[in-house]
């Protein structure tokens, strides 16, 4: 069975050592209000407990989390509970999600007591890396306070690296110009934000592939879109990692053979 074990890549400039693979978590606590081709239940805490163990046996280290993700935080806390050393943690702050409905705050203030949320919820002293979940309007989020209280949370210790999950091109670079890290739309069928990942490769920050696969609907497509999806990802330097919010454990796996025989194809051919 391939594993990602020895494919582990550098996230920008932070030290830190990521699974070229992550897993998102929003089908945790989540299935309202989300663009998956089909519906699905929640995990029960042994699937999920299951799969947790499924990803770190294949070589993930890397969790993908966020507030907006209904439940998902409180569970990782207790389903996590003495394996913290294991997992790279990425949550998010900006945006809420109540009753079906998300709604956004990027103030200085509403970003600490996020923070203290997370750490409380995913019972951490410690946060590896946190993003502002922009509302779209990237330019606009990053002139309110989100940013500078990430920036204090870092030298306090809080968390260990700060960057942004936008939509636009101006917002991705903007971004990285203070941050350690953007999470970019970029996949076979939307490649429009790649000038943040070059504007990454050259200036030494991380990058974090999200809609890999498009949200699963690149996997309906014919001619084995997942294979071509990923060495698209992979081919570009600057990618650290792919997030796939997976909760099916034979998805998983395949996702998992396939990313390492595409990264051992590059590397061969380096």
């Amino acid at each position: 069975m391939k594993t990602l074990h020895n494919h582990h890549r550098q996230l920008g400039s932070t030290g830190i050592a990521v699974s070229p693979l992550g897993l998102g978590t929003v089908k945790f606590g989540r299935n309202q209000g989300v663009k998956y081709p089909s519906t699905f239940d929640l995990p029960t805490d042994a699937q999920a407990l299951d799969l947790l163990a499924l990803a770190r046996e294949l070589g993930l280290n890397l969790i993908d989390t966020a507030p907006a993700y209904g439940t998902s935080e409180i569970r990782l806390g207790t389903l996590l509970e003495g394996q913290r050393q294991d997992w790279v943690i990425c949550t998010k702050v900006g945006e809420e999600f109540t009753d079906g409905v998300s709604s956004f705050d990027f103030s200085a203030n509403h970003t600490r007591q996020s923070i203290q949320r997370s750490l409380k919820r995913l019972k951490t002293d410690y946060l590896d890396l946190v993003l502002v979940h922009s509302d779209g309007k990237d330019l606009d989020v990053l002139a309110q306070g989100a940013y500078a209280e990430l920036e204090a949370c870092q030298r306090e210790g809080l968390i260990r690296a700060f960057g942004f999950s936008g939509k636009t091109v101006a917002g991705g670079i903007r971004a990285l110009e203070r941050g350690d890290c953007a999470m970019v739309t970029y996949n076979a069928t939307e490649q429009s934000e790649r000038p943040v990942l070059d504007y990454a490769q050259a200036h030494g920050k991380g990058i974090l592939i999200k809609k890999a696969l498009a949200s699963g609907h690149l996997c309906l497509a014919g001619n084995d879109p997942i294979t071509a999806g990923l060495r698209l990802i992979f081919n570009h330097p600057a990618v650290a990692s792919a997030i796939i919010g997976t909760i099916n454990p034979g998805h998983l796996k395949q996702n998992v053979t396939t990313a390492a025989t595409v990264l051992e194809s590059i590397a061969g051919n380096s």
